[in-house]
């Protein structure tokens, strides 16, 4: 039989989802907004560019961790406890978050500086990889079936205000400081901010019920390796997930990271509105995100709401580009909103959807294995891949092209798919 929290503990439960996932981007979304005055303090040089890329690199190199995350937190998840692993990932990122801000600078201490940094940035990597996946799993294995939908939604809730949240205190930092008091000190304040954050979730986090899914699970757990599970006897959930994540994080990136270089570079159209529409398209998400749950729950099975929204980026994707073409003000806000709305469909449904699609036993290691890979390699390389197919073709409009492409490789994938929106958890 299966017990579900208890009403405050379900409101616990969801703040704690929430909050972890604000601390976790935040902090991610604050290290690439600082990037260009890191790498002045971190690794000065004389060449700007490659001080800027030297500082990407490490920036790349936190993502290069998240499938390490997503094997360990994987199976502390689904060894010992979701609720375990969630408290370990958020201390994993509060506490690296604190050092950042504390880090004597290359002017102190030389090369052990980047060094230290390094290794920071390695660790937060790590957590990111576990931190995701185990909130979305514990908050889908703790809900109503009726309610998983919304459930899961509301970690991307979280991700989404942390990164408004890591925008808006770099702005802030920016504009209210004099660039001197910037340099000397001003940087580290919204690492140190962070703190509260950090504080906050784990203090959230630190009695948090285990799941009553995870219990039944645990009194018959096999001395089985849940990752092996995962591509042996769920190879073939393993395998659907990976590719619709990896449709998802691909267009999650270009909507959301790389559109307004994209329009800054073959546009001409001014980069600052190009990220203020940005930002409040971002905004606009968290409205939609969890509606789209909601929605996903009452009225439309979720891998049909999902397919209907990678094919609607399949359909509008080359007209909406080519309109983007003018530089037209009304196209960009329309272009945006647009996007934000099919983009909610997949932040506000897909996460419920992945956590049905695996039993109990390897459910988090194969859900943050898909996850890290789809959202983390594929999309984070994305900006990289559309920059580069672009070049190489001389056309802008292959944009286009490669969204139609990994959108009906997700469509594909979603066909293949079992629903299970309607059915108890396996």
């Amino acid at each position: 039989m299966v017990f579900h929290l208890e009403k405050d503990q379900r409101k616990t439960a969801v703040a704690a989802g929430i909050i972890g996932n604000i601390m976790e981007w935040y902090d991610f979304a604050l290290y690439g907004y600082m990037a260009s005055i890191l790498a002045a303090l971190f690794f000065p040089s004389d060449n700007t560019i490659a001080s800027l890329l030297a500082t990407y690199g490490v920036f790349a190199a936190g993502f290069v961790m998240r499938p390490l995350g997503s094997a360990f937190f994987g199976w502390l998840g689904d060894t010992i406890s979701r609720s375990t692993a969630m408290l370990v990932s958020v201390a994993m990122m509060a506490i690296p978050t604190v050092v950042l801000g504390l880090l004597p600078t290359y002017e102190s201490i030389g090369l052990a500086a980047p060094v230290l940094l390094i290794l920071v940035r390695l660790t937060q990597g790590l957590s990111v990889g576990g931190e995701f996946s185990s909130s979305v799993t514990y908050l889908v294995e703790t809900s109503p079936v009726n309610k998983r939908g919304l459930s899961g939604s509301y970690a991307n809730v979280g991700s989404m205000a942390g990164m408004l949240l890591g925008s808006g205190m770099a702005t802030l930092t920016t504009n209210l400081l004099p660039s001197d008091a910037i340099q000397a000190w001003g940087w580290r304040l919204p690492f140190l901010f962070g703190a509260i954050l950090g504080v906050i979730a784990i203090w959230l986090r630190r009695h948090l019920p285990k799941s009553s899914h995870f219990q039944d699970h645990d009194t018959q757990r096999e001395e089985t390796s849940p990752l092996k599970e995962a591509f042996t006897e769920n190879v073939k959930e393993t395998v659907q997930a990976v590719l619709v994540a990896s449709s998802y994080g691909a267009l999650f990136y270009i909507s959301l990271v790389f559109l307004p270089n994209w329009l800054k570079e073959y546009t001409g159209f001014p980069l600052d509105q190009a990220m203020a529409y940005n930002t409040l398209a971002t905004a606009l998400l968290l409205v939609l995100i969890p509606v789209m749950g909601w929605m996903s729950d009452r009225f439309i099975r979720r891998t049909l709401i999902v397919a209907i929204s990678l094919g609607l980026f399949a359909f509008s994707a080359y007209p909406l580009l080519s309109w983007l073409d003018s530089g037209s003000l009304v196209s960009v806000v329309v272009v945006q909103i647009l996007f934000a709305i099919f983009i909610a469909v997949l932040c506000g449904v897909a996460p419920a959807m992945f956590v049905e699609l695996f039993p109990t036993k390897d459910r988090l290691s194969g859900y943050s294995v898909a996850y890290n890979i789809g959202l983390g390699v594929v999309g984070g390389a994305t900006p990289m891949i559309s920059t580069w197919l672009i070049s190489i073709t001389g056309n802008k409009n292959t944009l286009a092209g490669f969204m139609i492409c990994v959108a009906v490789i997700g469509v594909a994938a979603l066909i293949w798919m079992r629903d299970r929106s309607r059915e108890p958890l396996r």
